[in-house]
């Protein structure tokens, strides 16, 4: 049984199952659950839910500020699927405030925290507000806040007053290669984006290909200390938690 009293336990048990063996469980057991695609490598994810169960509900973060080819992938993937993708969107006032106030690029100046928690910290809080659980494709070797990203957590950060809320990361001891062939051996879709040399893709202001040698995350706000690279979704893991 899933339940947030025994998640020590579950994390110990998952470390030996596969990703599809851990999501088979989860959604299982978890009727009330939701699937995060941000529109990258998260598609193998995707891929491996809706072979389990096909009305798996899926949402994304438009943030208004995604390349045009990530809205294109979106549609070829809801469409490959034939799934509905949940658009979630950021207060349109909340929005108009700091670019009246700061224009449309601060963030290069003060930071992405506040952009971040405008255009996708606060959607995700109330699209998690009802939720039981959610799934992510976060991996440990994503970036220096997720090397200690648990297969499974008792979401702190996201959960509604009273309520408890489950986050699920099935693909957190997978590297990069692994994604990837999972994406070629299966014929999956992909963002076209990967092929110019971007790895890591969020908004297109704060993403660029990343050059020879240099880690996935570099090419995210490439202007700030790689310890911070956190747009909120997953603050949690700059915290300690017990596994």
């Amino acid at each position: 049984m899933i339940t947030k009293d025994n998640i020590g336990e579950l994390n110990l048990r998952f470390q030996a199952l596969e990703p599809r063996d851990m999501l088979q469980e989860i959604l299982t057991e978890i009727p009330d659950i939701v699937l995060s695609f941000s529109g990258a490598e998260d598609v193998a994810l995707l891929a491996m839910a809706w072979k389990i169960k096909k009305d798996i509900r899926v949402f994304t973060l438009d943030t208004g500020r995604l390349h045009p080819q990530t809205y294109q992938f979106i549609e070829k993937v809801r469409e490959f699927y034939q799934i509905d993708i949940e658009f979630v969107y950021p207060d349109t006032r909340a929005i108009e405030d700091l670019t009246r106030r700061k224009g449309l690029f601060s963030f290069y100046q003060d930071g992405h925290e506040e952009c971040c928690s405008i255009r996708k910290t606060e959607p995700l809080r109330r699209q998690l507000s009802t939720a039981q659980a959610w799934i992510t494709g976060q991996r440990r070797d994503q970036s220096p806040t997720r090397t200690d990203v648990a297969l499974a957590q008792v979401d702190t950060t996201f959960a509604a007053p009273g309520a408890t809320l489950l986050k699920f990361n099935p693909l957190a001891n997978w590297t990069s290669a692994d994604v990837w062939n999972y994406i070629r051996m299966f014929d999956i879709p992909y963002n076209p984006l990967h092929d110019q040399g971007f790895i890591s893709i969020g908004c297109e202001p704060c993403t660029r290909p990343v050059g020879p040698n240099q880690h996935e995350r570099e090419g995210r706000w490439w202007w700030e200390e790689a310890t911070a690279k956190e747009c909120g979704l997953h603050r949690i893991n700059l915290v300690t938690e017990p596994k």
